[in-house]
């Protein structure tokens, strides 16, 4: 009879140790590495919370760590501003996801971990791997000089009067 006692008191501490935790508080993370990459490399980046409160910089490639929460039941959401001298800006939007672990509060009990755990530790989101700005080049002007390519039938009497050789 002793026996059968422990093992009653072995599961019931196991059930609820199950009962009052997270899943994802215990098995996933509240901060994940974010990779920064550009094409091409080296272009500056700044990374804004909601606030637009710069809160990491640097330069691709790099990663930040950031966090996937911001307050209970709310997920944090990022700006990164991509900025390479010749290339246009590029900013990228960085959003949560539900962590696939936050859903194994329901197949598993932890009402707890559901409605309290995770979403107070953040540990119910999730954040993507990485952002990457796949930068594109300024068009240079110089000066007001264009040139036009056009068939010789298309040109009017006094634009092919206008016209000059090219030296050979």
């Amino acid at each position: 009879m002793k026996i059968n006692r422990s093992i009653a008191l072995s599961v019931m501490l196991a059930a609820s140790t199950a009962l009052v935790t997270g899943c994802a508080s215990i098995i996933s993370d509240s901060q994940y590495p974010v990779a920064m990459t550009s094409a091409p490399a080296g272009a500056y980046f700044e990374v804004r919370n909601e606030t637009g409160v710069v809160i990491h910089q640097g330069t691709t490639p790099s990663t930040v760590t950031l966090k996937a929460g911001d307050g209970f039941f709310s997920g944090a959401n990022y700006s990164v501003t991509f900025k390479k001298d010749g290339y246009a800006d590029q900013v990228n939007a960085i959003q949560p996801s539900i962590d696939g672990w936050y859903v194994a509060n329901i197949l598993f009990g932890g009402l707890i971990g559901l409605l309290i755990v995770d979403p107070a530790t953040g540990a119910m989101y999730k954040l993507p791997e990485g952002s990457t700005a796949s930068l594109s080049p300024l068009k240079v002007q110089i000066g007001q000089h264009e040139l036009n390519v056009v068939s010789l039938d298309a040109l009017s009497a006094e634009q092919k009067l206008a016209m000059v050789p090219l030296a050979r």
